[in-house]
């Protein structure tokens, strides 16, 4: 295939390609060439050798791109508005990064049992997470300053969680898991002997 051909086939492809008069049966050969991959068509989306969709074009021109690590993880995606994104993977699969042609970006951090413990992001904005042997969440707490705390059971009931705002809640259950107690603030209501729930105030 004549290097020329490929050199003068930019994105929008298939609307170049047509322009440049290719048959079908060249159009898959050039995409190969210009992917340096296997490709597979469908309509004005390509495809790769993992069913991935790697191009996505439109009958007025507009165009978008993606690729993928070797986890089938999209890791880059552009478009023909000039918008871009990407990512970045730990080793667990979690996403840890995210960027944008918006000057956006997010940064995550996670624990060895995957669980997310830190967020930042490009407006100074942060969260952070604290979790038990048992991976539950049990502090919480933002860049506003607002927080939030949990105890749980052995069954992992919630039993105890109180907020920043002096917002706090208590509960109780049996050894079936049913819930007998709840006190919430000033409100405290529980259920007698024969399960009507009766509420009362301080």
């Amino acid at each position: 295939m004549k290097e020329e051909i490929l050199e003068n086939i930019k994105k929008p492809y298939f609307k170049n390609m047509e322009k440049l008069g290719l048959i079908e049966s060249k159009k898959e050969l050039v995409l190969n060439k210009i992917f340096n991959q296997p490709v597979r068509i469908k309509g004005n989306d390509i495809y790769d050798i993992n069913d991935n969709i790697i191009y996505h074009e439109r009958s007025n021109g507009f165009w978008s791109k993606r690729e993928y690590d070797t986890k089938g993880r999209e890791i880059y995606f552009e478009d023909s508005n000039n918008y871009w994104r990407k990512k970045e993977y730990d080793t667990q699969g979690n996403e840890i990064y995210y960027e944008n042609s918006d000057s956006f970006w997010v940064k995550r951090e996670y624990n060895g049992k995957g669980n997310l413990i830190y967020s930042e992001t490009s407006d100074g904005y942060w969260e952070k997470w604290e979790h038990d042997d048992k991976g539950r969440e049990i502090y919480y707490e933002t860049s506003y300053g607002t927080w939030r705390k949990w105890k749980y059971d052995a069954n992992d009931n919630i039993i105890y969680h109180e907020r920043s705002n002096g917002y706090w809640g208590k509960t109780k259950y049996d050894n079936k898991g049913n819930k007998i107690y709840k006190e919430y603030g000033n409100l405290i209501y529980f259920n007698n002997s024969d399960g009507k729930k009766l509420d009362r105030r301080k």
